[in-house]
């Protein structure tokens, strides 16, 4: 892996259903980071994948759904790209402009990418409370099985890159999870560059929820793909500014326009 220092980088990795994404959310809003998730990026790592010529991309993209999702099945770590993508990340994080700072957060992240590790904690799930977490949202059986064995991989990989680890069992609300991690960004936090004013962190919201709109048009645009994009009910974050908002809205994925996404009775 071609690494580089990415000193504008705060890093949050960790399995599906640890608090990943919770967390950066409200850090990117509170201190006025750019949020980045690998989550967003998934069909496009897909697509790069492919055009590189990646065997296990193309035998994915061939498969019927049944196929893909074989609970147990040890092609799953393989074919969902994991190792790839966490170059793919890193060539991500190069792209973005370096101010303010960006927090990435995602199971992708690769953690022998981390240089400076006060910038960088790894939410580790305890594996009942993954579970429960992961069941409570209804996660089908393969996806599930998955996630289980990127928590096995995710975990190894933290411990080998020696990145600082916060075990998630449920012990935490996220408010205070998220002062957990914020704790340990303090310095970094405190040398910023932030985004300052309003209409900035209104921006990186935006870029954010675009993201997220991007993310669902990616999917519905492979051949195999069925349904309409724009119908697809997603959570985007509310684009007031305001530093002390957590609220999130849900709308179809088509009415992400340019109209400000705003939760009831929160105001630009």
């Amino acid at each position: 892996m071609q690494v580089q220092e990415l000193g504008y980088v705060l890093w949050i990795g960790g399995p599906p259903g640890s608090g990943k994404t919770a967390v950066a959310s409200r850090l990117a809003r509170r201190y006025g980071l750019r949020l980045y998730s690998s989550d967003t990026r998934t069909w496009q790592h897909r697509d790069r994948a492919l055009r590189a010529g990646n065997a296990a991309a193309h035998r994915w993209e061939a498969m019927t759904p049944e196929e893909r999702w074989r609970p147990g099945s040890a092609e799953l770590l393989e074919l969902s790209l994991h190792a790839e993508r966490g170059q793919m990340v890193v060539d991500d994080l190069r792209s973005l402009p370096t101010s303010p700072l960006v927090v990435a957060e995602g199971s992708a992240l690769p953690a022998r990418a981390v240089a400076d590790r006060s910038r960088a904690v790894w939410l580790i799930a305890a594996p009942e409370f993954q579970r429960a977490t992961l069941l409570g949202r209804g996660t089908p059986p393969g996806p599930l099985s998955l996630y289980l064995q990127l928590a096995e991989t995710i975990a190894s990989e933290a411990s080998e890159s020696d990145v600082h680890v916060l075990v998630v069992d449920g012990s935490l609300a996220i408010d205070s999870l998220a002062a957990a991690v914020s704790e340990r960004f303090a310095d970094a936090l405190a040398e910023g560059p932030k985004a300052d004013t309003p209409g900035e962190r209104r921006v990186l919201l935006r870029e954010a929820n675009e993201a997220i709109g991007s993310q669902v048009r990616d999917y519905h645009a492979r051949p195999w793909a069925e349904g309409d994009a724009d119908e697809v009910v997603c959570e985007f974050l509310c684009e007031c500014g305001d530093p002390a908002c957590d609220a999130s809205v849900r709308l179809r994925a088509g009415e992400l326009s340019a109209a400000a996404v705003l939760a009831p009775s929160h105001r630009w």
